[in-house]
């Protein structure tokens, strides 16, 4: 017989139990930066959109109204506080949605603002990266 050379059932196998290993160890890691990644582009969206309102608030004497909505910062809002200095263009030129595309949610308060991601779950409540995210926090 001549020498044939490659590789045996048993080398095959053993490389793909490593390889198996190796991904078992590794694959977790991965999945939970993922999901710290879109809680930390969350906030970073919100910081933009709290720019964008703090400008509004510059030209406008006071943040939109919670009926108004952060949609205030794309075109010109009607209704109670009037937006009277209004900038030609806007504050922003789309609204972004939150990184599991779900739109933020806005709060006018007294004393501020409140901006609102519900999450990778898109529901009140919930627990690691399906927890809420405030522009308060």
């Amino acid at each position: 017989m001549k020498n044939q050379k490659g590789f045996t059932l048993i080398e095959i196998m053993v490389v793909l139990a490593i390889l198996a290993g190796l991904i078992a160890m590794v694959a977790p890691n991965i999945i939970g930066e993922a999901g710290r990644a879109k809680v930390k582009t969350a906030k970073a969206e919100m910081a933009n959109i709290s720019l964008a309102l703090d400008m509004y608030k510059l030209d406008n004497f006071r943040y939109p109204s919670s009926s108004q909505g952060i949609e205030a910062l794309i075109t010109k809002p009607s209704g109670d506080p009037e937006a009277r200095n209004y900038k030609s263009g806007g504050y922003m030129k789309k609204m972004p949605t939150d990184p599991w595309g779900t739109p933020y949610l806005y709060f006018a308060k007294k004393s501020g603002y409140e901006i609102v991601s519900l999450g990778a779950d898109a529901e009140e409540g919930g627990e690691e990266d399906a927890s809420d995210i405030s522009s308060n926090d």
